[in-house]
Order: structure tokens, then C-alpha cells, then sequence
């Protein structure tokens, strides 16, 4: 269906979309899309956590003050323009995964800043043992989405040497109706590179081994369910993790009924990135899909295209990091960009009399 060579026309409804086509077709539009918040920390000290090391925290308590509205303020300006395209949808993200927020507090924050107020979006978060005191959440339009189950689940890994646990976070792993459509959401941030790619890639082996575990467990009940994969991974399309734990492809036909597609790794070839790692752009934001999203029979919700969100705001214009993402902080230094990572989106549409 090449819905690029048609007219095509929006009409609103409720706070969704769809599509008027020549073909007299009408198609509803929700963006579903994964941010990382980098390092969306709040003001206080918290003496439970070991937020010290947080950008703000080591911040004077008046530059703390004025630059947290500023952060807050530049993340709620890219939620409310993700995915906000007059060729296909004119609503922020339905469904938003985030990761590296420090507690519900600061989400509450960012919801009620003035440029998402009106989209009425609820918070899914559970607090992580992640020794950085950052977790990962869900956001969600009400009107759109109505949660029915939702669970963390904890990552066992373990230091090589001292055989103790490092405590990462937690996957999120949320169920629900997308207008009245059920489907799964794993939002994840895989453990860092830190220590070197080679040297730390046996946790994202286990973090992949985890989000599989959750994948089978929901296609042993229903082989059709509808699972989107999301987070930061810290892994590219084709590491270990993502390619030969979790399986996924790059083609639709080649994926298999219980099998996980990954649109990204077209983009990896393409040189594509979220982020850049080492002088070098990378693809560690990612969504993947289980085959239900992409059978061609639009009667219900379908993945339509699936992309980056790096708008001229968000890039640096010049110098050695242009066409990275400009960051909010630089050490403990505010840089009054809109974070170290883009955001990936996706558009799912679904066909209506």
C-alpha cells in the first residue's frame, strides 16, 4: 500500500487520527515511541538513594532551582512533538517509554508542564535497584490507552570477580487496550558499556535473555500477542544481544509467527544514529515488533513506519560533535540542549469504516 502517492487528509477524532486516502480509506493514527530523559533527576538529596553524582546534584542549590524548569520544559517540548508529522499524525506519542528518571516525582513534573497538560497522560513506574538510582517508566495519553496489567522484573547480574549482584534496572513490562486493542509494551535500559563493549557484554546477553523470557511467557498464552520492544539498550541492532538472543530481523518476510522484527537494523546500514558513543553514532534507542504488527490486514493496529526523532533543535549545528544530539548537561554543566539520546517513534495504523 503506498500511502505516500495519495491525498491525504486528517480529521480528528477524540484525540486520535485517521487517515482519508483517495481510496476513500480511513486509517487511525497513534504514535507509540521510547525517550531517554537523561538524567531527569530532581533537586533533593535523597539520603536513600546515591543521587549525589547526578548532574544537578552537583549543582549549587540556586542553579539547581533554575535550570531544573529548564530541563523539564525541553523534555515536555520533544514528547509533544514526537511523531507530529502533517503527513501522518498531529498527536503526541499515545504510549511513551522512558528510561533515566530518578523517581515518579519528576514525571509528574514533566506531564503537567504546560506543552503536555492538555494531552492528559498517567504514569507507570516502579522504583529500580539500579545503583544509580535511575528507572525506567511508561507514559500514556488515558484517553488512548487503559492499562490492564503491568510488572516489573528484576535482572540478576553479577560482577565477575566479587561475584556480587550489580544492581541495574528493572524491565517494565506493561499490558493493555491501545483504543480498545490489546497489546504489550517492554521498556527497557540495558546495562552500560562501561569497563568496554567486550568486557560488559555478557549483561546485555542477560538483560536480552530476560526480555525474550517475557516475550515467550506472553506468546505461550496467546501466540498472536501484539509485543513492542523498547528502550535504550546500550547494544546495536546487530550485536549478540539483539540479533542472536532475542532473533530479531531486519526483514518482515523473514519474520517468523512467534519470531521479533527490528526495523532498526536498515537504519544501522544506512549509518543512521540515536546517539553517539565514542566519537561514533550508534542505534541504541530501538523498537522491535512481533509479527501481528506487520500483517498487511489493517483491521487492526499495524506498524506503518518506524523513525528517529531528530529535529534541527535537538542536533548540534557544527563543530567536531555536529549532527550529534545536543545535550542537557556536559558533566555538571548545563548545556541547555534536549538530551545525550533522540527518540525513536512508531506509527501504528489500523483501518476505519
Amino acid at each position: 500500500m503506498k500511502m505516500k502517492n495519495y491525498l491525504l487528509l486528517f480529521l480528528m477524532v477524540g484525540m486520535s487520527f485517521t487517515v482519508l486516502a483517495q481510496n476513500k480509506k480511513r486509517y487511525k493514527v497513534n504514535t507509540v515511541a521510547f525517550y531517554n530523559l537523561e538524567n531527569l533527576f530532581d533537586t533533593i538529596n535523597d539520603p536513600n538513594k546515591l543521587d549525589e553524582k547526578s548532574p544537578l546534584m552537583e549543582m549549587s542549590k540556586k542553579e539547581r532551582g533554575i535550570v531544573y524548569p529548564k530541563k523539564i520544559k525541553n523534555m515536555a517540548r520533544v514528547i509533544s512533538e514526537i511523531g507530529v508529522d502533517p503527513k501522518y499524525s498531529i498527536n503526541a506519542p499515545a504510549v511513551l517509554g522512558v528510561c533515566e528518571v530518578e523517581n515518579k516525582e519528576v514525571l509528574h513534573d514533566l506531564i503537567n508542564d504546560p506543552q503536555l497538560r492538555d494531552k492528559d497522560y498517567d504514569i507507570i513506574h516502579f522504583d529500580s535497584p539500579d545503583v544509580r538510582s535511575i528507572d525506567v517508566a511508561l507514559l500514556y495519553q488515558k484517553k488512548l490507552f487503559k492499562p490492564t496489567n503491568y510488572s516489573k522484573h528484576e535482572l540478576l547480574i553479577y560482577d565477575d570477580t566479587t561475584k556480587k549482584r550489580i544492581y541495574t534496572r528493572d524491565q517494565l513490562l506493561v499490558s493493555g487496550k491501545l483504543e480498545g486493542e490489546k497489546m504489550h509494551f517492554i521498556v527497557n535500559h540495558w546495562p552500560s558499556r562501561r569497563g568496554g563493549e567486550a568486557r560488559s557484554r555478557p549483561k546485555r546477553v542477560a538483560a536480552a535473555q530476560l526480555t525474550k523470557k517475557l516475550v515467550d511467557s506472553l506468546q505461550t498464552i496467546d501466540p498472536y500477542a501484539k509485543i513492542i520492544i523498547m528502550g535504550d539498550l546500550n547494544d546495536d541492532p546487530f550485536n549478540v544481544s539483539v540479533k542472536k538472543v532475542l532473533k530479531a530481523k531486519a526483514n518482515k518476510e523473514d519474520v517468523g509467527l512467534k519470531g521479533i522484527y527490528n526495523p532498526m537494523m536498515k537504519m544501522a546500514k544506512k549509518g543512521m544514529g540515536t546517539l553517539a558513543y565514542r566519537d561514533a553514532l550508534n542505534i541504541f534507542d530501538q523498537m522491535m515488533f512481533t509479527k501481528p504488527f506487520l500483517d498487511k490486514d489493517f483491521s487492526t493496529f499495524k506498524i506503518y513506519k518506524t523513525g528517529i526523532y531528530n529535529p534541527a533543535y535537538m542536533t548540534n549545528k557544527k563543530g567536531r560533535y555536529k549532527g550529534y544530539p545536543k545535550r542537557s548537561f556536559v558533566g555538571a554543566t548545563w548545556t541547555g540542549g534536549y538530551g545525550d539520546h533522540f527518540p525513536v517513534y512508531t506509527y501504528l495504523i489500523k483501518e476505519v469504516q
